[in-house]
């Protein structure tokens, strides 16, 4: 009786399997008859498009709208490169590009340089800040957007190119070569006292690591014991480049970084294979709310090993690995196929996507579900939010003026006639505009439009309309209109009232016309925040003890 029983016990796993690869065959099938028929449904559609509709179409056009519609349902990072655009993004990845070395944009009357870069052809010609470009060439561009007068700056490096602007009164010409212009990822380093040594990283494209090694190196050299590392508003870039620069701080063969994905070609876990610049330098790294992707690998790296002070505001929360496919014709696609887990396990991606696809809506990864992980140390971190630091900085806010005097061009148009009156200034970190200065800032203003809403008078607003829809309004109507009027008044004194405020971003704009993007950094400096707790933590290392400890968290 027990041998009838034994050929079909033994069988029946056999048979399950058999059936699992059956089915998971079948499965296979239809997804690739499903991804077939589709495309043929598209590709028909299309087709016929272009043979009945009334209009004549674009085919390029009319599908890369489609594609770029299907991909906005996955996020925000898988995007259709078409090969019309593989200059701009082989830019983005790379920081290169064949021009003049200029940052160019409109301001109201046309297109001007904003920005020379320093050591490029527009910066060591003499081009400047608010030159208004009036031909590229023989090709007149008033008026053209600024992507076109972009395009014809550009071009192939060693070719001539002529420039000619407007500059106050004057109209200058220059006959420039153009170069191969590399972006600096690291765009001012410097020492912001005798011992505490500072390097602003700004993106992580090719050479990144390399820029913040010399910067590490010189600053050391300079008698700098200590380090702050500003990766505030950089927005990430190549993988490779974070893990090189956690390497600058922490030994060989520690894990910074891994990825992990549906593929297995894409399951890695970086580590560091080079013998640190130095690994006890007390270092304290700043990070803010747009300090994405390869900026939080190296902040939350340096966190989880305890071997950085984090001072800021909580980061993006960019965890999603990109890779770039090619396409058939020249173009690319870029598509996420993996997340990144940084050395204590933890995933900093703050957006479930896939949640967000369901309900419509951006889900952020809630607090129930975010999972704790330890430090080396033993501090406690979470995931699912990006990085949080370690000392949190609240953010700077302005007044509604100040914005207003920005938004309106009257900080660059007066910054603009600053630099025309006077040859020189001090050195940024101890540049300021005078009383008389400020006082001639004001007389500038007259008659120009640089009305707004303050905060009160917005509250006002709302209650006089909601007060409205109720019986009692003309009650209070006349105390309103009092109240208003004092408002108003207010308004009249915010140019005094915030006067150390609308000094302060003057002296930056007005720094920027002699000593260009790293004299702007540099004077930015002065009175921030985080840069000055920063400096409270390095300049006790007992401080920075108590932070890293187990107790701390």
């Amino acid at each position: 009786m027990i041998q009838k029983f034994k050929k079909p016990v033994v069988f029946i796993p056999l048979i399950l399997i058999l059936f699992s690869g059956v089915l998971a065959f079948q499965v296979k099938n239809d997804k690739l008859f499903a991804l077939a028929k589709n495309i043929d449904i598209f590709a028909t559609l299309v087709r016929e498009l272009d043979s009945y509709y009334v209009d004549e179409i674009d085919p390029d056009k009319l599908v890369t709208i489609g594609i770029n519609a299907m991909l906005e349902e996955l996020d925000p990072y898988t995007e259709y490169i078409p090969e019309e655009e593989s200059d701009d993004f082989r830019m983005l990845t790379t920081g290169e590009y064949a021009g003049i070395g200029a940052l160019i944009g409109n301001r109201g009357e046309g297109n001007m340089v904003l920005m020379p870069y320093t050591g490029f052809p527009a910066q060591t010609a003499g081009i400047r800040i608010a030159d208004y470009i009036l031909k590229v060439d023989s090709v007149d561009v008033v008026g053209k957007p600024t992507s076109a007068v972009s395009e014809l700056l550009k071009g192939p490096a060693n070719t001539p190119v002529v420039v000619k602007v407007k500059r106050d009164q004057d109209t200058l010409s220059f006959s420039l070569v153009r170069k191969k212009i590399s972006l600096k990822n690291v765009p001012f380093y410097g020492k912001l006292d005798e011992k505490t040594g500072y390097i602003k990283l700004a993106d992580f494209t090719t050479n990144a690591s390399a820029e913040v090694r010399n910067a590490l190196v010189n600053l050391k050299s300079q008698g700098a014991d200590r380090i702050i590392l500003d990766v505030r508003d950089n927005p990430g870039g190549l993988l490779n480049e974070a893990v090189e620069i956690v390497n600058l701080f922490i030994p060989k063969g520690k894990e910074v970084v891994k990825t992990l994905g549906k593929l297995q070609n894409v399951n890695y876990t970086y580590r560091t294979t080079k013998t640190p610049v130095d690994k006890d330098i007390p270092l304290v790294v700043l990070i803010n709310e747009r300090s994405a992707s390869a900026a939080e690998i190296v902040a939350g790296a340096l966190q989880d090993y305890d071997r950085a002070v984090l001072v800021g505001r909580k980061s993006f929360g960019k965890g999603l690995v990109q890779t770039t496919v090619p396409l058939t014709y020249n173009a690319q696609v870029k598509i996420t196929t993996a997340k990144y887990y940084i050395p204590s396990g933890r995933c900093i991606q703050a957006i479930d996507y896939a949640q967000s696809r369901e309900n419509g809506s951006i889900t952020s990864v809630p607090d129930s579900l975010r999972k704790e992980f330890k430090t080396a140390n033993g501090r406690r971190v979470l995931d699912g939010a990006g990085i949080e630091p370690d000392e949190l900085v609240e953010e700077v806010t302005y007044a509604p003026i100040s914005y207003t005097l920005v938004a309106g061009n009257h900080i660059f148009d007066f910054a603009t006639q600053y630099f025309y009156k006077h040859k020189s200034i001090s050195d940024p970190m101890r540049f300021t505009i005078t009383d008389q200065d400020y006082e001639d800032f004001k007389k500038f203003l007259v008659g120009k439009e640089y009305d707004y809403t303050t905060y009160v008078e917005k509250s006002v607003q709302d209650l006089e309309k909601y007060a409205e829809k109720e019986d009692y309004y003309e009650e209070i109507k006349a105390q309103l209109e009092e109240i208003k009027a004092k408002v108003n008044h207010s308004k009249e004194g915010d140019l005094d009232t915030h006067k150390k405020e609308v000094m302060k971003i003057l002296s930056e704009e007005i720094v920027s016309r002699y000593y260009f993007q790293e004299g702007m950094i540099e004077a930015g400096l002065d009175q921030d925040p985080a840069v000055d707790l920063a400096k409270t933590y390095l300049s006790d290392p007992s401080k920075i003890t108590k932070v890293l400890s187990a107790a701390a968290k």
